[in-house]
């Protein structure tokens, strides 16, 4: 059994590009840095007191499940979402899904799929892939991060659908049921960037939002004052991983957020969001800067940097800019 004519597009960032894939497939041409911008997926957390593989975590993008909630909530498309107690129930439940002809979005761990290359294979629960048929015992896969589809075997599935450690996939899958014949761009673009600005700028908590870029840039001062040395470079290790290397990170979030908004702005006729294009890439670039900084320092090499404060004042540089940006944005007049 088999989604008929599913298409595989290889995309920069997992969920974004899953949305884009599943909504191309019913009929809705969505590019994923619109799917990316209109469920407000830029974002940043630093929580010191989650450790993530012995590190404090860090995430440069919203909660999994909520960039594919918030586009089909403002595309007014009707969905399935579920979780699952046992491996059992979650795989049948899919089976069911997939001899009906839908593919199927779902949450994995990256560490149990064994089609991707081992050095990408760690501890990471929230990756997005979907499964559009199977042939046989084996599933046929359409991971966005990849330039082709592939197949997984019925007990990896089931290991990476529920993998222990945090988040907890649980079985999480999702699927669209039914499409609007139209659907109002232009209202889900505004809504899309009034929620980015509001969690950048609004929350009171010092770990969400903008207000954690500063936290962090505190917090990478005082590494070599509270840690021993090695810490100190897993801790940064940790923060270059998250950045660069999880789903499209840190940096490429930002140069994804600017496509939509550059698309945005063709879209609707607006020049200031092909503005506010132009000055988010500058600021990916600056974030890039950032962790091509702190992988030297943390492998010990010798770099225009001499210092963790420097580093500091890097990514607090970071914050200023993105603080300003999304400020003025937020007063957009529509």
């Amino acid at each position: 059994m088999s989604s008929a004519q599913f298409l595989h597009c290889q995309h920069a960032h997992c969920e974004s590009g899953v949305t884009s894939n599943l909504l191309q497939h019913e009929g809705i041409h969505i590019s994923e840095p619109m799917a990316f911008g209109i469920g407000a997926g830029i974002f940043f957390a630093h929580l010191p007191f989650v450790k993530v593989s012995g590190t404090p975590g860090t995430t440069f993008r919203t909660w999994p499940g909520a960039i594919f909630k918030r586009v089909t909530q403002r595309l007014h498309i009707d969905i399935h979402t579920e979780r699952f107690r046992t491996p059992e129930k979650a795989m049948h439940a899919l089976d069911n899904v997939l001899a009906a002809g839908k593919p199927v979005g779902m949450l994995s761990s990256v560490y149990y799929l064994p089609y991707l290359p081992e050095a990408f294979r760690f501890h990471f629960n929230a990756h997005n892939i979907v499964a559009y048929g199977k042939e046989g015992n084996e599933y046929l896969i359409s991971d966005p991060v990849m330039e082709d589809v592939t197949r997984i075997a019925p007990e990896d599935l089931a290991k990476a659908r529920f993998a222990k450690g945090t988040p907890e996939p649980r079985g999480f899958m999702y699927y669209i049921k039914s499409v609007p014949q139209t659907v109002n761009f232009e209202r889900a673009i505004q809504a899309g960037i009034k929620q980015t600005c509001f969690f950048m700028l609004s929350p009171p908590l010092p770990w969400f939002g903008n207000k954690a870029i500063f936290l962090l840039a505190k917090k990478i001062k005082q590494y070599p004052h509270k840690l021993p040395p090695r810490k100190a470079a897993l801790y940064l290790g940790n923060i270059i991983r998250m950045q660069e290397e999880i789903g499209t990170g840190g940096g490429g979030f930002r140069f994804l957020y600017a496509a939509f908004l550059q698309e945005a702005g063709e879209m609707m006729k607006r020049d200031d969001l092909l503005e506010y294009s132009k000055e988010l890439t500058t600021i990916g670039d600056a974030w890039r800067n950032f962790a091509y900084h702190a992988a030297r320092l943390m492998k010990d090499r010798k770099s225009d940097l001499v210092n963790f404060d420097e580093l500091s004042e890097l990514l607090h540089k970071c914050g200023e800019m993105e603080k300003d940006l999304f400020t003025r944005m937020s007063k957009i007049k529509w």
